[in-house]
């Protein structure tokens, strides 16, 4: 639905990133295409390298695969859309469910399977690690949060 033209960071008290979405597009993406793309923008900025988005390895894809130094980071989006920053915030101080929490053991299942594919196609000698980042955003006021879920 949107094209995340720019993106400014904000540290927040909760130990969450609220990221302003600057000058967003109506485009032909989805929720979960948005989310990935602030995820990614996201860890970019924070100086990891982003490797690879959306690297289907046969049986599973791997949404975002980053590198800071010598650790290769294979990270599962997970996005919930609001309508409002209001209900948004109301989600975050409530007891509502995170979009992270779907993430489940068969699909850690998968994706370190995949990651062990990766390592081997790319030779990869160094440590890696699945993480996982819960993104819910509100794309009609251009808003979103980031929570990133590290070895899980």
């Amino acid at each position: 639905m949107y094209h995340v033209k720019h993106i400014l960071l904000v540290p927040c008290v909760t130990g969450r990133v609220k990221i302003n979405i600057l000058r967003a597009k109506t485009n032909n993406i989805s929720t979960g295409q948005l989310g990935e793309a602030v995820a990614a923008r996201f860890l970019a900025d924070a100086g990891w390298e982003v490797l690879e988005r959306n690297c289907h390895l046969g049986f599973a894809e791997i949404d975002i695969i980053v590198q800071i130094e010598n650790m290769v980071h294979f990270v599962e989006v997970k996005t919930v859309s609001y309508e409002t920053i209001n209900k948004l915030e109301q989600a975050l101080n409530g007891a509502y469910w995170r979009p992270e929490e779907q993430v489940h053991q068969r699909k850690l299942h998968k994706i370190g399977q995949a990651a062990e594919t990766w390592v081997q196609q790319q030779s990869f000698t160094g440590n890696w690690q699945i993480d996982v980042i819960g993104v819910r955003i509100v794309p009609r006021e251009t808003y979103a949060t980031v929570n990133l879920i590290e070895n899980v």
